[in-house]
């Protein structure tokens, strides 16, 4: 029968077992020492101590979403009517639109208003020339006026901040929507725009025009309106 499973000698059998086992966890010992020294846990092929990086290539120079300052309610001055367009290169190069070949549309959500609705108002431009063309479109080009008869009750420019030039590349036959800002049925002034409230403009059944203008380019026609 094995010696090492059935220790022989002068003394107990508890005695050898015990000397063994700590040859044993001496012999584990020196293994893990000599593991740690070859692996050296913590170690690792990039910077202790520095976060992942990612490369992602610059943002594109085109011109951001055609915005406009917050309006859902209106009940401060009208800020910037709009801004970027969505769509077309932002560049300096390349032949100036004529202004001949610029149509403008005004734009409502509806016709006749209740009380409490507040009109959505926007604009269209289109390059209806044959070849592609330049123009600014920036939010200091552009303008939406609310008249009635030979009055003008409202326009975005009267309270307007920060307005931006912006070159804008328009193809052949594209056409840009600026999205729709609130009017909120009040007259305004460069005289109003530090005001808490602003004069309602007269509704039950009175009729407005909206109007756009982008420079010296007209809107051929105005968008009526009714407010009840």
């Amino acid at each position: 029968m094995s010696t090492f499973t059935n220790p022989t000698g002068p003394q107990p059998p508890s005695v050898y077992w015990r000397r063994r086992a700590v040859v044993a966890l001496g012999l584990i010992a020196v293994i893990v020492i000599i593991v740690l020294i070859v692996v050296r846990p913590g170690s690792s092929s990039g910077e202790p101590g520095t976060a992942p990086t990612s490369s992602a290539p610059p943002a594109d120079e085109a011109p951001a979403d055609m915005a406009t300052e917050p309006a859902a309610a209106e009940t401060a001055p009208a800020a910037d009517a709009t801004a970027e367009p969505t769509s077309g290169a932002s560049t300096a190069d390349g032949t100036a639109c004529d202004p001949g070949d610029i149509a403008l549309a005004a734009i409502l959500d509806k016709e006749s208003y209740a009380p409490t609705e507040l009109p959505q108002m926007a604009m269209s431009i289109t390059n209806t020339g044959d070849s592609d063309c330049v123009i600014d479109l920036g939010s200091n080009q552009q303008r939406l006026v609310v008249s009635s008869g030979e009055e003008q009750y409202w326009s975005s420019k009267d309270c307007q901040v920060n307005g931006t030039d912006q070159d804008v590349t328009l193809t052949a036959g594209q056409t840009l929507e600026t999205p729709a800002i609130a009017w909120d049925r009040t007259r305004s002034s460069p005289d109003t725009c530090d005001s808490e409230s602003r004069d309602a403009v007269p509704a039950a059944g009175a009729t407005y025009r909206l109007s756009v203008f982008v420079g010296d380019i007209t809107s051929a026609d105005a968008a009526p309106m009714i407010l009840n």
